[in-house]
Protein backbone atom coordinates (compact mmCIF):
# COMPACT_ATOMS: atom_id res chain seq x y z
CA UNK A 1 0.00 0.00 0.00
CA UNK A 2 2.82 2.37 0.95
CA UNK A 3 4.73 1.40 -2.15
CA UNK A 4 1.77 2.33 -4.40
CA UNK A 5 1.36 5.68 -2.65
CA UNK A 6 5.07 6.58 -3.10
CA UNK A 7 4.97 5.69 -6.79
CA UNK A 8 1.91 7.90 -7.27
CA UNK A 9 3.61 10.93 -5.65
CA UNK A 10 6.73 10.50 -7.81
CA UNK A 11 4.64 10.39 -10.96
CA UNK A 12 2.77 13.58 -10.02
CA UNK A 13 6.04 15.46 -9.30
CA UNK A 14 7.54 14.33 -12.59
CA UNK A 15 4.54 15.55 -14.54
CA UNK A 16 4.60 18.95 -12.77
CA UNK A 17 8.32 19.45 -13.53
CA UNK A 18 7.77 18.63 -17.20
CA UNK A 19 4.94 21.17 -17.43
CA UNK A 20 7.05 23.90 -15.75
CA UNK A 21 9.90 23.35 -18.20
CA UNK A 22 7.51 23.56 -21.13
CA UNK A 23 6.02 26.82 -19.82
CA UNK A 24 9.52 28.28 -19.32
CA UNK A 25 10.53 27.42 -22.86
CA UNK A 26 7.37 29.02 -24.21
CA UNK A 27 7.92 32.21 -22.22
CA UNK A 28 11.54 32.48 -23.43
CA UNK A 29 10.38 32.17 -26.98
CA UNK A 30 7.77 34.95 -26.47
CA UNK A 31 10.17 37.63 -24.81
CA UNK A 32 12.21 39.89 -27.25
CA UNK A 33 16.02 39.71 -27.04
CA UNK A 34 17.69 42.28 -24.76
CA UNK A 35 20.03 44.84 -26.50
CA UNK A 36 23.73 44.79 -25.66
CA UNK A 37 25.04 47.99 -23.83
CA UNK A 38 27.75 49.29 -26.25
CA UNK A 39 27.50 53.19 -26.02
CA UNK A 40 30.31 54.72 -24.01
CA UNK A 41 29.15 56.62 -20.93
CA UNK A 42 30.43 57.76 -17.54
CA UNK A 43 28.47 55.92 -14.92
CA UNK A 44 29.15 58.05 -11.80
CA UNK A 45 29.65 61.65 -12.96
CA UNK A 46 28.66 64.30 -10.40
CA UNK A 47 27.62 67.52 -12.20
CA UNK A 48 28.60 69.75 -9.26
CA UNK A 49 31.56 69.74 -6.84
CA UNK A 50 31.79 72.08 -3.85
CA UNK A 51 35.23 72.21 -2.21
CA UNK A 52 36.33 73.90 0.98
CA UNK A 53 39.60 75.82 1.04
CA UNK A 54 42.60 73.80 2.29
CA UNK A 55 40.78 70.54 1.53
CA UNK A 56 41.51 67.74 -0.94
CA UNK A 57 39.27 66.33 -3.66
CA UNK A 58 39.74 62.71 -4.78
CA UNK A 59 37.01 61.27 -6.94
CA UNK A 60 37.20 58.08 -9.03
CA UNK A 61 35.35 58.31 -12.32
CA UNK A 62 34.25 55.11 -14.08
CA UNK A 63 32.78 54.13 -17.42
CA UNK A 64 30.55 51.29 -18.55
CA UNK A 65 33.45 49.61 -20.32
CA UNK A 66 36.84 48.31 -19.46
CA UNK A 67 39.15 51.19 -18.37
CA UNK A 68 42.02 49.73 -20.33
CA UNK A 69 42.24 51.14 -23.82
CA UNK A 70 40.66 54.49 -22.81
CA UNK A 71 42.24 57.73 -21.66
CA UNK A 72 40.78 60.68 -19.72
CA UNK A 73 41.35 64.43 -20.31
CA UNK A 74 40.27 67.86 -19.00
CA UNK A 75 39.73 71.19 -20.77
CA UNK A 76 39.70 74.76 -19.34
CA UNK A 77 40.21 73.37 -15.86
CA UNK A 78 41.11 75.75 -12.96
CA UNK A 79 44.63 75.74 -11.61
CA UNK A 80 45.40 72.69 -9.45
CA UNK A 81 42.68 70.37 -10.84
CA UNK A 82 44.12 67.14 -12.31
CA UNK A 83 42.89 63.81 -13.69
CA UNK A 84 44.72 60.54 -14.17
CA UNK A 85 44.51 59.85 -17.87
CA UNK A 86 44.66 56.06 -17.37
CA UNK A 87 42.11 55.41 -14.62
CA UNK A 88 40.01 58.65 -14.41
CA UNK A 89 40.97 59.62 -10.85
CA UNK A 90 40.03 63.31 -10.36
CA UNK A 91 42.18 65.10 -7.75
CA UNK A 92 42.46 68.67 -6.46
CA UNK A 93 44.25 70.36 -3.55
CA UNK A 94 42.52 73.69 -2.73
CA UNK A 95 45.51 75.55 -1.34
CA UNK A 96 44.89 78.99 0.14
CA UNK A 97 47.79 80.46 -1.86
CA UNK A 98 45.70 80.11 -5.03
CA UNK A 99 43.09 82.45 -3.54
CA UNK A 100 45.53 84.88 -1.97
CA UNK A 101 47.28 85.32 -5.31
CA UNK A 102 43.99 85.83 -7.14
CA UNK A 103 44.28 82.72 -9.31
CA UNK A 104 41.06 81.38 -7.78
CA UNK A 105 38.09 83.13 -6.19
CA UNK A 106 35.51 82.17 -3.62
CA UNK A 107 31.84 81.64 -4.52
CA UNK A 108 32.62 81.54 -8.24
CA UNK A 109 31.49 78.66 -10.44
CA UNK A 110 34.23 77.22 -12.66
CA UNK A 111 32.85 75.11 -15.58
CA UNK A 112 35.17 72.20 -16.40
CA UNK A 113 35.00 70.14 -19.57
CA UNK A 114 35.68 66.42 -19.09
CA UNK A 115 36.19 63.73 -21.73
CA UNK A 116 37.15 60.09 -22.25
CA UNK A 117 38.19 58.52 -25.57
CA UNK A 118 39.19 55.13 -26.89
CA UNK A 119 42.81 54.71 -27.91
CA UNK A 120 41.92 52.41 -30.76
CA UNK A 121 38.71 54.02 -32.04
CA UNK A 122 38.73 57.89 -32.14
CA UNK A 123 34.97 57.89 -32.70
CA UNK A 124 34.38 56.07 -29.44
CA UNK A 125 34.44 59.08 -27.10
CA UNK A 126 32.28 61.21 -24.85
CA UNK A 127 32.54 64.88 -23.81
CA UNK A 128 30.68 66.31 -20.86
CA UNK A 129 31.17 68.94 -18.17
CA UNK A 130 30.71 69.72 -14.49
CA UNK A 131 30.93 72.80 -12.26
CA UNK A 132 33.43 73.43 -9.50
CA UNK A 133 32.95 76.00 -6.71
CA UNK A 134 35.10 76.90 -3.70
CA UNK A 135 33.85 78.15 -0.37
CA UNK A 136 35.52 79.36 2.81
CA UNK A 137 34.15 79.19 6.32
CA UNK A 138 36.63 81.82 7.53
CA UNK A 139 34.86 85.16 8.00
CA UNK A 140 36.57 88.00 6.07
CA UNK A 141 35.05 91.31 7.19
CA UNK A 142 34.28 94.01 4.60
CA UNK A 143 36.36 97.18 4.73
CA UNK A 144 35.85 100.83 3.74
CA UNK A 145 38.82 102.46 2.00
CA UNK A 146 38.81 106.24 1.26
CA UNK A 147 41.18 107.29 -1.53
CA UNK A 148 42.79 109.93 0.71
CA UNK A 149 44.82 109.86 3.90
CA UNK A 150 43.02 109.88 7.23
CA UNK A 151 44.26 113.44 7.94
CA UNK A 152 43.71 116.33 5.54
CA UNK A 153 44.64 120.01 5.93
CA UNK A 154 42.80 122.57 3.81
CA UNK A 155 41.97 126.28 3.88
CA UNK A 156 38.60 127.92 3.80
CA UNK A 157 37.26 128.11 0.27
CA UNK A 158 39.10 124.94 -0.84
CA UNK A 159 37.29 121.82 -2.06
CA UNK A 160 37.71 118.30 -0.64
CA UNK A 161 37.05 115.52 -3.16
CA UNK A 162 37.73 111.78 -2.79
CA UNK A 163 36.10 108.41 -3.49
CA UNK A 164 35.00 105.74 -1.02
CA UNK A 165 36.20 102.29 -2.11
CA UNK A 166 35.24 98.93 -0.58
CA UNK A 167 36.89 95.57 0.13
CA UNK A 168 33.98 93.14 -0.05
CA UNK A 169 35.34 90.25 2.06
CA UNK A 170 32.98 87.27 2.21
CA UNK A 171 29.99 89.46 1.46
CA UNK A 172 29.92 92.78 -0.40
CA UNK A 173 28.97 96.07 1.24
CA UNK A 174 25.44 96.97 0.25
CA UNK A 175 25.08 100.49 1.69
CA UNK A 176 27.15 103.29 3.22
CA UNK A 177 26.03 105.77 5.88
CA UNK A 178 27.70 109.12 6.55
CA UNK A 179 28.06 111.19 9.72
CA UNK A 180 30.12 114.27 10.62
CA UNK A 181 31.20 115.78 13.94
CA UNK A 182 30.00 119.23 12.83
CA UNK A 183 26.87 119.85 10.73
CA UNK A 184 27.91 120.73 7.17
CA UNK A 185 25.96 121.63 4.04
CA UNK A 186 26.41 121.67 0.27
CA UNK A 187 28.21 118.31 0.14
CA UNK A 188 27.84 115.33 -2.21
CA UNK A 189 26.45 112.39 -0.26
CA UNK A 190 28.04 108.92 -0.42
CA UNK A 191 25.53 106.04 -0.55
CA UNK A 192 27.40 103.16 -2.19
CA UNK A 193 30.89 101.96 -2.96
CA UNK A 194 32.91 104.01 -5.45
CA UNK A 195 30.76 107.12 -4.82
CA UNK A 196 32.45 110.52 -4.78
CA UNK A 197 32.41 112.75 -1.69
CA UNK A 198 32.76 116.50 -2.34
CA UNK A 199 32.62 119.42 0.08
CA UNK A 200 33.86 123.01 -0.06
CA UNK A 201 34.77 124.64 3.24
CA UNK A 202 32.87 127.96 3.55
CA UNK A 203 34.81 131.10 4.43
CA UNK A 204 32.93 131.53 7.71
CA UNK A 205 33.61 127.95 8.86
CA UNK A 206 36.38 128.96 11.30
CA UNK A 207 35.33 131.31 14.08
CA UNK A 208 38.28 133.55 14.95
CA UNK A 209 36.89 134.29 18.40
CA UNK A 210 36.21 130.73 19.60
CA UNK A 211 38.51 128.52 17.48
CA UNK A 212 42.06 128.55 18.76
CA UNK A 213 45.00 128.96 16.39
CA UNK A 214 42.60 129.87 13.59
CA UNK A 215 41.73 126.22 12.76
CA UNK A 216 38.69 123.98 13.10
CA UNK A 217 38.65 120.17 13.01
CA UNK A 218 35.96 118.22 11.15
CA UNK A 219 35.66 114.43 11.58
CA UNK A 220 33.89 112.47 8.83
CA UNK A 221 32.68 108.90 9.42
CA UNK A 222 31.75 106.52 6.58
CA UNK A 223 29.96 103.39 7.87
CA UNK A 224 29.57 100.51 5.43
CA UNK A 225 27.34 97.50 6.11
CA UNK A 226 26.60 94.24 4.28
CA UNK A 227 23.26 92.49 4.03
CA UNK A 228 24.23 90.40 7.06
CA UNK A 229 24.93 93.62 9.05
CA UNK A 230 28.69 93.23 9.06
CA UNK A 231 30.02 96.78 9.44
CA UNK A 232 33.22 98.71 8.98
CA UNK A 233 33.89 102.41 9.59
CA UNK A 234 36.44 104.70 7.92
CA UNK A 235 37.35 108.03 9.50
CA UNK A 236 38.68 111.11 7.69
CA UNK A 237 39.93 114.03 9.81
CA UNK A 238 39.89 117.41 8.08
CA UNK A 239 41.74 120.38 9.59
CA UNK A 240 40.28 123.61 8.16
CA UNK A 241 42.44 126.74 8.43
CA UNK A 242 41.16 130.28 8.50
CA UNK A 243 41.70 131.92 5.10
CA UNK A 244 40.99 135.15 3.30
CA UNK A 245 37.55 135.41 1.73
CA UNK A 246 39.04 136.10 -1.67
CA UNK A 247 35.79 136.75 -3.60
CA UNK A 248 34.76 139.44 -1.10
CA UNK A 249 38.31 140.86 -1.02
CA UNK A 250 38.29 140.98 -4.82
CA UNK A 251 34.98 142.87 -4.84
CA UNK A 252 36.41 145.38 -2.36
CA UNK A 253 39.56 145.79 -4.48
CA UNK A 254 37.53 146.36 -7.65
CA UNK A 255 35.36 148.92 -5.82
CA UNK A 256 38.48 150.86 -4.74
CA UNK A 257 39.79 150.73 -8.33
CA UNK A 258 36.49 152.09 -9.60
CA UNK A 259 36.55 154.94 -7.06
CA UNK A 260 40.14 155.86 -7.95
CA UNK A 261 39.46 155.81 -11.70
CA UNK A 262 36.36 157.98 -11.21
CA UNK A 263 38.34 160.42 -9.07
CA UNK A 264 41.13 160.53 -11.67
CA UNK A 265 38.60 161.47 -14.36
CA UNK A 266 37.25 164.23 -12.14
CA UNK A 267 40.78 165.51 -11.53
CA UNK A 268 41.52 165.50 -15.25
CA UNK A 269 38.45 167.58 -15.96
CA UNK A 270 39.43 169.98 -13.15
CA UNK A 271 42.90 170.21 -14.66
CA UNK A 272 41.35 170.96 -18.04
CA UNK A 273 39.33 173.88 -16.58
CA UNK A 274 42.35 175.27 -14.71
CA UNK A 275 44.53 175.03 -17.79
CA UNK A 276 41.92 176.86 -19.90
CA UNK A 277 41.81 179.72 -17.38
CA UNK A 278 45.59 179.99 -17.38
CA UNK A 279 45.62 179.99 -21.18
CA UNK A 280 42.97 182.77 -21.33
CA UNK A 281 44.87 184.88 -18.79
CA UNK A 282 48.09 184.37 -20.70
CA UNK A 283 46.47 185.55 -23.94
CA UNK A 284 45.15 188.72 -22.19
CA UNK A 285 48.57 189.56 -20.72
CA UNK A 286 50.20 188.95 -24.09
CA UNK A 287 47.75 191.42 -25.70
CA UNK A 288 48.66 194.07 -23.07
CA UNK A 289 52.35 193.45 -23.66
CA UNK A 290 51.94 193.82 -27.41
CA UNK A 291 49.92 197.02 -26.95
CA UNK A 292 52.54 198.53 -24.63
CA UNK A 293 55.34 197.61 -26.99
CA UNK A 294 53.47 198.97 -29.98
CA UNK A 295 52.74 202.29 -28.20
CA UNK A 296 56.34 202.73 -27.13
CA UNK A 297 57.59 201.90 -30.62
CA UNK A 298 55.10 204.33 -32.18
CA UNK A 299 56.29 207.11 -29.86
CA UNK A 300 59.88 206.46 -30.84
CA UNK A 301 59.00 206.64 -34.48
CA UNK A 302 56.96 209.83 -34.14
CA UNK A 303 59.63 211.57 -32.09
CA UNK A 304 62.10 211.12 -34.92
CA UNK A 305 59.78 212.52 -37.56
CA UNK A 306 59.46 216.14 -38.49
CA UNK A 307 56.84 218.44 -37.08
CA UNK A 308 56.24 219.76 -33.60
CA UNK A 309 53.02 217.79 -33.13
CA UNK A 310 54.66 214.49 -34.01
CA UNK A 311 57.51 215.07 -31.60
CA UNK A 312 55.07 215.94 -28.85
CA UNK A 313 53.07 212.75 -29.53
CA UNK A 314 56.31 210.78 -29.60
CA UNK A 315 57.12 211.95 -26.10
CA UNK A 316 53.63 211.10 -24.76
CA UNK A 317 53.14 207.62 -26.29
CA UNK A 318 55.98 205.86 -24.39
CA UNK A 319 54.48 207.11 -21.17
CA UNK A 320 51.14 205.63 -22.27
CA UNK A 321 52.83 202.26 -22.87
CA UNK A 322 54.38 202.39 -19.41
CA UNK A 323 50.98 203.27 -17.94
CA UNK A 324 49.50 200.09 -19.45
CA UNK A 325 51.67 197.87 -17.21
CA UNK A 326 49.71 198.53 -13.98
CA UNK A 327 46.51 198.27 -15.97
CA UNK A 328 47.66 194.83 -17.18
CA UNK A 329 48.43 193.70 -13.63
CA UNK A 330 45.08 194.99 -12.43
CA UNK A 331 43.08 193.51 -15.28
CA UNK A 332 44.92 190.20 -15.84
CA UNK A 333 47.13 189.47 -12.88
CA UNK A 334 49.36 186.38 -12.82
CA UNK A 335 47.26 183.45 -11.59
CA UNK A 336 49.87 181.86 -9.38
CA UNK A 337 47.25 179.99 -7.35
CA UNK A 338 45.67 178.44 -10.41
CA UNK A 339 49.11 177.58 -11.75
CA UNK A 340 50.04 175.83 -8.52
CA UNK A 341 46.67 174.09 -8.38
CA UNK A 342 47.02 172.78 -11.94
CA UNK A 343 50.52 171.48 -11.18
CA UNK A 344 49.28 169.85 -7.96
CA UNK A 345 46.32 168.24 -9.72
CA UNK A 346 48.54 166.91 -12.48
CA UNK A 347 51.04 165.43 -10.04
CA UNK A 348 48.18 163.79 -8.07
CA UNK A 349 46.81 162.25 -11.26
CA UNK A 350 50.23 160.93 -12.22
CA UNK A 351 50.73 159.48 -8.72
CA UNK A 352 47.35 157.75 -8.63
CA UNK A 353 47.89 156.25 -12.09
CA UNK A 354 51.27 154.97 -10.97
CA UNK A 355 49.71 153.45 -7.85
CA UNK A 356 47.09 151.67 -9.95
CA UNK A 357 49.89 150.12 -11.98
CA UNK A 358 52.11 149.37 -8.97
CA UNK A 359 49.34 147.72 -6.91
CA UNK A 360 47.69 145.74 -9.68
CA UNK A 361 46.85 142.07 -8.97
CA UNK A 362 49.27 139.35 -9.99
CA UNK A 363 48.03 135.90 -10.95
CA UNK A 364 44.63 134.33 -10.63
CA UNK A 365 44.61 134.61 -6.82
CA UNK A 366 46.88 137.31 -5.39
CA UNK A 367 47.38 136.68 -1.68
CA UNK A 368 48.52 140.31 -1.15
CA UNK A 369 45.17 141.68 -2.28
CA UNK A 370 44.31 142.98 1.21
CA UNK A 371 47.58 144.91 1.49
CA UNK A 372 47.18 146.37 -2.00
CA UNK A 373 43.59 147.39 -1.30
CA UNK A 374 44.66 149.14 1.91
CA UNK A 375 47.49 150.97 0.10
CA UNK A 376 45.16 152.17 -2.65
CA UNK A 377 42.66 153.40 -0.07
CA UNK A 378 45.41 155.34 1.70
CA UNK A 379 46.64 156.92 -1.55
CA UNK A 380 43.10 157.94 -2.52
CA UNK A 381 42.46 159.46 0.89
CA UNK A 382 45.81 161.28 0.84
CA UNK A 383 45.11 162.77 -2.60
CA UNK A 384 41.63 163.87 -1.54
CA UNK A 385 43.04 165.54 1.59
CA UNK A 386 45.81 167.24 -0.41
CA UNK A 387 43.32 168.60 -2.95
CA UNK A 388 40.62 169.47 -0.45
CA UNK A 389 40.84 173.20 -1.37
CA UNK A 390 40.72 172.51 -5.11
CA UNK A 391 37.16 172.46 -6.48
CA UNK A 392 36.81 169.09 -8.18
CA UNK A 393 34.28 169.26 -11.01
CA UNK A 394 32.39 166.51 -12.71
CA UNK A 395 33.45 165.49 -16.19
CA UNK A 396 30.57 167.38 -17.83
CA UNK A 397 29.78 164.35 -20.06
CA UNK A 398 33.28 164.28 -21.52
CA UNK A 399 34.44 160.78 -22.31
CA UNK A 400 37.43 159.20 -20.68
CA UNK A 401 39.17 159.05 -24.03
CA UNK A 402 38.75 162.79 -24.59
CA UNK A 403 40.13 163.64 -21.15
CA UNK A 404 43.09 161.29 -21.59
CA UNK A 405 43.91 162.71 -25.00
CA UNK A 406 43.97 166.25 -23.63
CA UNK A 407 45.88 165.35 -20.48
CA UNK A 408 48.53 163.36 -22.36
CA UNK A 409 48.88 165.79 -25.28
CA UNK A 410 52.46 166.92 -26.09
CA UNK A 411 51.55 170.59 -25.51
CA UNK A 412 50.35 169.92 -21.95
CA UNK A 413 53.28 167.65 -21.17
CA UNK A 414 55.72 170.34 -22.39
CA UNK A 415 53.96 173.10 -20.49
CA UNK A 416 53.94 171.24 -17.14
CA UNK A 417 57.18 169.35 -17.56
CA UNK A 418 59.33 169.44 -14.48
CA UNK A 419 62.56 171.34 -14.93
CA UNK A 420 65.85 169.65 -14.27
CA UNK A 421 67.15 172.45 -12.05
Amino acid sequence: MRRKLLVTVLVVLLISNINAQVDSVDNQQMEPPRPVDTALRITNLNPFFSIHVDSTLSYQLSINKDQEGYYWYLKNSPVGLKINKDNGLLTFRAEKSYFLSGKLKYDTEYPVRLGVQSLSDPGDRIDTSFNLIFFNTEVVLPKIKPTVASNLVIEEGNKVSFRILCEAGNFPISEIMFTSSIPISDYKLVKACDDLFEWTAPYDFVNKETDSAGVKILNLNFIGSSRFRLRDTANVRIVVKDALNYPVALQEYELVLKNIRTYILQLKYTFLQLDKRLKKNKNARTAFDLTSATTALSGTILSTTGGEGGQTAGKILPSVGVALVPVKEATSPNKVVEQNQASLVRSSIKRLEYMLYDYSLVGEKDMAITTKTTKLKEELKQSQMQLIDVPVDITNNMTEEQLNNYFNSPKVNKKYRLSGK
